[in-house]
């Protein structure tokens, strides 16, 4: 595996290796051990999977301690345009972000961790999207920001048509006010 550096240290692009023969393709999608030898010292509880259509915009989320979650991201079909913003309060690279494609073709992960709020912009249609969290979903601690925040400026591709939000995700606050 070959880890990518991002402008942000702490958020990390995995490129796993990948065997390809005329059978297909076999690769790791994770192994702990592995993983920490990398200086990823995570114990993940909890995996996640969505499917949404080209066009769908999702976050930018995150959770409140005590139950913030670290992230591992892949696409296991399709291709999206993955973000992680820095929500860390002091940090020298708060209100930054890290925009990556994940796709099933290049088969990345990214590493996302506490106090970073995630989304991501669905580029195919019927995409796949696989995360494994270190820490379990609770509603009560459930927070987002918008996904267009002019502070931030994340630099979403336009697209022929318009992007599909949640309602919750059109409400959200701006980086300033969370």
């Amino acid at each position: 595996m070959e880890i990518l550096k991002t402008e942000i240290v702490d958020v990390k692009v995995l490129k796993p290796k990948v065997f390809e023969d005329a059978r297909g393709y076999f690769f790791e999608t994770y192994t702990e051990q592995r993983y920490r030898e990398a200086g990823i010292d995570c114990h993940f509880l909890q995996d996640n999977e969505s499917m949404s259509m080209r066009g769908v915009l999702r976050g930018l989320h995150y959770q409140t301690a005590p139950h913030a979650q670290t992230k591992l991201i892949r696409v296991v079909r399709g291709a999206v345009l993955d973000v992680a913003v820095d929500i860390r309060k002091g940090s020298p690279t708060f209100g930054k972000y890290v925009l990556v494609e994940l796709s099933e073709k290049n088969k990345q992960q990214i590493y996302i961790p506490r106090g970073f709020a995630h989304g991501f912009l669905v580029l195919e249609d019927y995409t796949v999207f696989s995360y494994k969290c270190d820490a379990y979903y609770n509603p009560a601690c459930e927070r987002g920001l918008r996904w267009d925040d002019p502070t931030i400026a994340i630099p979403w591709p336009k697209l022929d048509i318009p992007f599909i939000l949640s309602e919750k995700d059109k409400k959200q606050p701006l980086l300033q006010d969370i």
